[in-house]
């Protein structure tokens, strides 16, 4: 297998050849949002010049154009993750939508009532913790946590434990975004199953990374965001087995949701449209098909060496500065985290942004596992295959200046 070479592909990302503060933009807030190349902005404008129409519902050739254009991204998708037909796959707003997409649905469905159990764990984006606490408090039902160890893993010996014959729903994440680590999906989801439960994965940290077979995870859903994998924001997907997205009412009402109305009765879509109301963002999922064929030109592998490398090469560096705290293990993915004693998060990610470094600062939306680890927040380094061995070394390099400057 052939390397990554990122420097053949940054040319393809116009906004990375700028300066930040008279300083060349070195982006290392993938984890948040990564950057788009051309042929994505060019397929978002393509469809406005040159198919713009509303899908699904006309007959003239531009509807016909804009339809086959968006049911081939459908298409793409469900290729790219593996899954067994298009039709499990659910245009939505996001990884955050897809989540309370299905929160919102078991919630009107039979298959829940009080008393049952959810599990989460420690690790949650709070995308994929408040929905299921909303949805807990609506219902009575108890939701439990998976704890987190010292080494930013999961307790699978106390997820074990937790699993009951009351268990409905595990929700986890893939990858964490806070501390990068990557979680043992298959160990979960098998046991999940052996007492009936039903899997939720938050794919946002690992589609970007390395390759999903969705056959082999065998999950019931799995969720992720469009511009996490340099697609557009607005668009994400959820995955869901097609019996169970037939056995599951829709849970939001109007256009393409539907077979026949009456003021009387309203028969609903099969899936995915049943869970598809009104006029998507047609523009959104071609574009995002875009991003995944782009990523598989390159190669999925390929980007998974070369990312490893940068992280690998990242902790080396960060582990040789004195009175530094590493959050999660060491075989992390996608992003690391941080923090110096006596030094806020908040002063050294300023100081690095005026060396024009981009990095990310705060909470990164999980604060109980911030509390879990006794802190408010850290500084996070996260990578995509246009980052560069040269751009960690002079991350490291503006680090020492930054502590300098704040000890």
């Amino acid at each position: 297998m052939s390397v990554l070479d990122p420097y053949q592909i940054r040319s393809d990302f116009p906004i990375l050849n700028q300066e930040i503060n008279g300083k060349p933009l070195v982006y290392f807030d993938n984890a948040a949002t990564s950057q788009k190349p051309l042929c994505v902005l060019d397929s978002s404008r393509d469809y406005y010049e040159r198919i713009n129409s509303n899908i699904h519902r006309g007959v003239h050739k531009l509807s016909q154009a804009a339809t086959a254009a968006h049911e081939a991204a459908r298409e793409t998708i469900a290729k790219h993750l593996n899954s067994t037909r298009p039709e499990e796959i659910i245009f939505t707003s996001g990884t955050t939508d897809s989540i309370n997409l299905v929160a919102s649905a078991l919630g009107r469905s039979n298959l829940l009532k009080a008393g049952d159990e959810i599990i989460v764990s420690g690790l949650e984006h709070h995308s994929n913790t408040v929905p299921w606490q909303m949805l807990c408090e609506r219902l009575g039902i108890t939701l439990k946590i998976i704890p987190v160890l010292d080494d930013g893993t999961l307790d699978l010996e106390i997820f074990d434990q937790l699993l009951s014959e009351k268990t409905k729903l595990v929700s986890v994440n893939h990858v964490s975004n806070a501390f990068g680590t990557v979680n043992n999906i298959i160990h979960i989801c098998s046991q999940a199953r052996k007492v009936g439960a039903l899997t939720f994965v938050d794919g946002a940290q690992s589609v970007p990374h390395f390759s999903i077979d969705l056959q082999l995870l065998n999950c019931d859903f799995y969720a992720f965001s469009a511009h996490k994998v340099y697609g557009p924001t607005g668009v994400g997907i959820l995955f869901g087995k097609y019996d169970l997205l037939c056995e599951l009412p829709p849970w939001r009402g109007g256009g393409e949701m539907i077979k026949d109305v009456t003021f009387e009765k309203t028969t609903y879509n099969e899936p995915p449209f049943k869970f598809e109301a009104g006029t998507p963002n047609i523009e959104g999922g071609i574009a995002l098909a875009t991003a995944l064929a782009y990523v598989n030109n390159l190669g999925i592998a390929k980007i998974t060496v070369h990312e490893n490398k940068l992280i690998r090469r990242a902790a080396e560096i960060l582990a040789d500065f004195d009175k530094i705290t590493l959050y999660g293990p060491d075989d992390r993915t996608g992003a690391i985290s941080f923090n110096f004693n006596g030094i806020h998060h908040y002063d050294l990610g300023t100081l690095l942004d005026q060396m024009g470094f981009a990095l990310r600062t705060g909470h990164h939306c999980c604060q109980p596992l911030m509390a879990r680890f006794g802190m408010t927040g850290t500084l996070r380094a996260s990578f995509a295959a246009y980052n560069t061995l040269e751009e960690v070394e002079s991350f490291g390099e503006a680090l020492k200046k930054a502590l300098m400057m704040l000890r």
